[in-house]
């Protein structure tokens, strides 16, 4: 099976996602969100993280956050600096370093029952032709996905629940600035493409070891 058939499912339940939100923003959705910092500041990226081939010297984030609108998305809290986070990393030929900021979220964006990790920053030396998703498989075991291949846990947190709907009535303001997209666009064509990515990264990594 290629894996442009192994993401139709997967696109399929993001779409029921989308259509579930409904018009009035009542309700949110508890998942990691993906993140790329240029110019000093961080923009909600336009694709997953299986698909993104990062620069020596990129800074990325992944932020986990319930988000119910635009004002709502939260961005990875904190500054990022690629000569700070890579500091103790040289370069080596035929890698490159990718600055990773994992932000786990607040108290008032954790499942019932967990505590969120303390917001930390790793340098991932890679292959040069690596993705965002092998950068952070190799700084942030274990990874946990869904049987749709959607990124549900990153360094174990959370241990259960993937991309649920929760009630804004249930979530208090979970910091960090706003400034995403809407919630019809994370749910829709962020999370397709953190979906397909995923499910891409996962059917390469199957045939590999499969061969």
């Amino acid at each position: 099976m290629t894996a442009v058939r192994r993401t139709l499912p997967v696109l399929a339940a993001a779409l029921l996602l989308l259509g579930s939100a409904g018009p009035a923003a009542a309700t949110g959705y508890r998942y990691w969100s993906f993140w790329e910092r240029t110019g000093g500041h961080w923009t909600y990226a336009t694709q997953g993280p299986a698909f993104v081939r990062p620069d020596d010297g990129a800074v990325q984030g992944f932020r986990f956050a319930v988000s119910a609108d635009s004002a709502d998305a939260s961005r990875p809290r904190g500054t990022a600096d690629f000569d700070t986070v890579c500091a103790g990393t040289p370069a080596r030929p035929g890698t490159k370093r990718v600055a990773l900021v994992l932000d786990f979220g607040t108290r008032s964006d954790a499942p019932s029952g967990e505590t969120p990790p303390a917001r930390r920053t790793a340098c991932a030396r890679v292959p040069s032709d690596a993705t965002t998703a092998d950068a952070l498989a190799a700084v942030a075991k274990p990874l946990r996905y869904d049987t749709n291949a959607l990124l549900c846990a990153i360094a174990g947190y959370p241990e259960e629940g993937c991309g649920e709907q929760v009630s804004t009535g249930e979530k208090r303001t979970s910091g960090g600035a706003g400034g995403g997209p809407s919630l019809g666009l994370p749910i829709g064509a962020g999370v397709v493409a953190l979906l397909a990515g995923a499910a891409v990264w996962q059917a390469r990594r199957r045939r590999d070891e499969s061969g």
